[in-house]
């Protein structure tokens, strides 16, 4: 029995069912499907972010923790949740598939919010209230551990299900038709604003419902949210498009370094075309441009008659095809440009830590007897946000379009480096800004009689900056990893927010170790901030950041983006050809 010309439009050729039958496309995927997934990442964002902009405040002020623990306590959160992404996309891409993942995941995000809501909830799993003397019990060590186990529970979710919600929701749309492929980049544009639409409800309604009604009903409120959202998520199954497991990335690279190293007594052949030109992946890959950088790298790619083993490989950890290689080489030459964007995301977490902290002693009334919870400050971000996207789209890229001559305005790494100035720039408007807080402080008073809208330069430059190196960097890795490995452009990319997170920690620690010693003060990052010197922590971070900065130019000045490396190699092919013919 044949099909009919309209059924054989209708059924896809690479997704199939819940059933394993190949997809209909009047049946599944579309803007329903798209709709039930984008709802937990609605979700996560609300819950991530909620937990996570008002960590500190729960630290200091019930767990009694000093400031600079409390402060890594939440960086190192943060830092895990991205760099967890990394093992969510390995375990997607490898064994569970996108759809199993998200929904394992959210599970274990919902059970670690639900052992936060307990330990909020028990006495005996946080210390007792400091005594009228102001003597505080700090959290005892089961304590902690409740604590941790809860966050970390919670960074495990949000690392494996934020690796696939992306992907997952643009499987449920055909590329390959053209009214799907627009509906696709909507859903991308649906994407980001489902992001900024959980970060303020973060900010504001659970930050408010955590300072002013209690710490359970946030956090409780979270768990109900991600139950519901979970739910709605499985009721969608039977309309889901599924994609066929891939190799991971991960894997390739391994397979690359370990085959250069095995062969790495070997003799390279002169002709690049001696070497394994054939590409065994299932994935079908663009043309390539054989380079000689890394050279070491080629000799994964010696054909196995020399190794005395049979023509076609039977082991890929033995031989990689050059194209393999390839991709392997281009992904290295990223890495300066990835190394020197981390150092933005060091300065980023100062704004979830001590600029939190910095709110807490200063004046937050506005009008009658309402006051700004001080995690809310962290609006600011989510609003620079929603004005620079629409300021850059409208009035910036048309204006730079006619000074750089490229389309998007500015490009990929011109945007990056914007963000890192600007990231600069906020450093030294955050230690003015502490030098005048301090000065401003009274001893006999625990409120600075400063308002906290002093903080804001410091939250608006890091927002802006975000919003271009955010999206710089997307664009950056998203067209510069190769084909095969285009699963991995969000992992570099969420790996260097992670590693900045880690690296605020480990900085605070180091300074905070070297400048206690000794100091009556309390050292730079005191638990009393009035008594600190937390303005000079702001000046180092500055100075780094500048020095990034220039080691960023460095790097980008010398990088050549492949779309121009192809255009240089066809033009230098062309001029060959015309040679020939002469």
């Amino acid at each position: 029995m044949t099909l009919s010309m309209a059924d054989e439009t209708d059924v896809l050729n690479d997704a199939w069912d819940y059933k394993g039958r190949p997809a209909k496309r009047s049946t599944t995927g579309g803007w329903l499907s798209a709709a039930s997934i984008l709802g937990v990442e609605l979700v996560e964002r609300l819950t991530t972010l909620g937990i996570a902009v008002n960590l500190v405040t729960y630290l200091t002020n019930t767990m009694h923790l000093r400031s600079a623990y409390a402060a890594n306590s939440v960086t190192n959160f943060l830092g895990t949740s991205f760099m967890l992404c990394l093992l969510g996309g390995f375990i997607a891409d490898s064994f569970l598939g996108r759809y199993r993942t998200i929904a394992i995941f959210a599970a274990v995000q919902a059970l670690g919010v639900t052992l936060l809501t307990i330990s909020t909830v028990i006495p005996a799993l946080r210390p007792p209230p400091c005594n009228e003397g102001g003597r505080c019990v700090p959290a005892s060590t089961l304590q902690l551990s409740m604590l941790f186990l809860a966050l970390y529970l919670t960074a495990l979710g949000t690392g494996g299900l934020k690796s696939s919600v992306s992907g997952f929701g643009s499987d449920q749309f055909d590329e390959s038709v053209a009214n799907e492929k627009a509906q696709m980049m909507r859903f991308f544009q649906w994407f980001f604003f489902f992001i900024t639409l959980g970060a303020l409800g973060a900010v504001t309604v659970l930050v408010y419902i955590q300072d002013n009604i209690g710490r359970r009903w946030g956090y409780g409120t979270c768990v109900c949210a991600m139950v519901v959202a979970l739910a709605v998520y499985l009721s969608g199954t039977r309309r889901y498009r599924f994609k066929k497991l891939a190799s991971s990335p991960l894997t390739q690279i391994a397979r690359v370094l370990f085959a250069s190293w095995k062969n790495r007594h070997l003799e390279l052949p002169l002709d690049p075309m001696a070497l394994c030109q054939e590409n065994f992946s299932e994935m079908k890959k663009p043309r390539f441009i054989h380079t000689k950088q890394f050279r070491f790298l080629d000799k994964a790619a010696i054909l196995e008659p020399n190794l005395g083993l049979p023509e076609r490989p039977t082991n890929p950890w033995k031989q990689c095809s050059l194209m393999d290689v390839e991709e392997v080489k281009m992904v290295i030459k990223m890495l300066p440009i990835w190394a020197t964007t981390i150092m933005f995301w060091t300065v980023y977490a100062q704004m979830t830590t001590f600029s939190v902290q910095q709110a807490m002693t200063m004046r937050r009334h506005i009008v009658g007897g309402f006051s700004i919870p001080s995690a809310s400050l962290t609006l600011f971000f989510v609003v620079s946000i929603l004005l620079i996207v629409p300021l850059y789209d409208r009035v910036i890229r048309p204006l730079s379009r006619r000074i750089t001559g490229h389309p998007q305005g500015f490009s990929p790494l011109q945007r990056i480096a914007c963000g890192l100035i600007l990231s600069v720039l906020a450093m030294v408007a955050a230690a003015l800004t502490e030098i005048k807080r301090v000065h401003a402080a009274h001893p006999s008073s625990s409120v600075v009689p400063l308002s906290v809208f002093w903080l804001v330069p410091q939250f608006v430059l890091v927002g802006v900056g975000e919003a271009l190196t955010y999206v710089g960097q997307l664009d950056f890795f998203l067209k510069e990893c190769p084909q095969g490995m285009k699963s991995m452009s969000t992992g570099m990319f969420l790996s260097t927010l992670s590693l900045g997170f880690f690296f605020s920690s480990i900085l605070v620690s180091v300074v905070d170790k070297l400048t206690t010693h000794g100091s009556s003060g309390g050292g730079w990052i005191a638990d009393d901030l009035n008594k600190g010197r937390l303005y000079d922590f702001y000046w180092l971070l500055g100075i780094l950041s500048f020095l990034n900065l220039g080691v960023f130019f460095f790097c980008a000045r010398g990088y050549v983006y492949n779309d121009a490396r192809m255009a240089e190699e066809d033009e230098m092919k062309c001029l060959d050809n015309m040679h020939e013919e002469l």
